[in-house]
């Protein structure tokens, strides 16, 4: 016989994979996703990224506060952001701003290495901790400054900012992978636009692609 709380916990799963759904049923209307986004979208529930007192918003295509003054990007944002990378047939990515983790638990569905960098410690402790509630294995994070990047595991076929720089420091180019692509939400003269480089040789081409709102990247690690 089915004990209440376990009926209960059934109830709960069942509501969570049913918002869920709908979720991203609303982000592709509004963005037609390819795929494996969508398939990665599903995979990921993004309640157990939100704060308890936003629970009940987990679903909403909003950005939500979290702690350290940060903020988890609405879903939609990050649908776009993974989609801009050109994922599909890529190995590795590295994310500089790893905040609550959602964005690194979406790109880990689809590359086979995921890099992210993180410069607040309490929020990367609780984002590792999500991490392995969710039996993720193939993430790789780091406590530091997300703007000298991770050469270490350089080259990178991919690279992602999820906080707004005034410009891409030149080391983080030089471990992006020839051929590779870059996203970023640039600021300039005080505008945010969602901005896709591409490295070809020593050559990198850029193209502006929507406007858009992120935290800004900040230098330094917070303990």
């Amino acid at each position: 016989m089915m004990t209440k709380s376990i009926f209960m916990d059934k109830l709960d799963r069942q509501r969570r994979e049913h918002q869920l759904k709908e979720m991203v049923n609303k982000i592709d209307q509004q963005f037609p996703l390819d795929p494996i986004v969508k398939k990665a979208l599903l995979s990921i529930d993004r309640e157990l990224f939100v704060s308890d007192i936003f629970k009940h918003m987990a679903y909403q295509l909003d950005a939500l506060p979290i702690d350290g003054e940060q903020w988890i990007s609405s879903p939609l944002t990050v649908a776009k952001m993974t989609q801009y990378l050109e994922p599909k047939g890529c190995d590795s990515v590295l994310e500089i701003g790893c905040g609550s983790g959602y964005q690194a638990a979406i790109l880990s569905q689809i590359f086979r290495r995921v890099f992210t960098i993180e410069r607040i410690d309490s929020l990367l402790q609780e984002a590792r901790a999500r991490f392995r509630q969710l039996n993720i294995t193939n993430i790789n994070s780091k406590f530091d400054d997300g703007t000298r990047g991770w050469n270490a595991f350089a080259p990178f076929d991919r690279i992602l900012f999820s906080a707004s720089p005034k410009e891409i420091p030149q080391v983080i180019f030089d471990q992006l992978a020839d051929g590779g692509i870059l996203v970023a939400p640039v600021e300039e003269y005080g505008l945010q636009t969602i901005t896709r480089y591409y490295k070809n040789g020593n050559t990198i081409t850029s193209e502006v692609i929507e406007t858009c709102c992120f935290v800004p990247i900040v230098e330094g690690k917070e303990y």
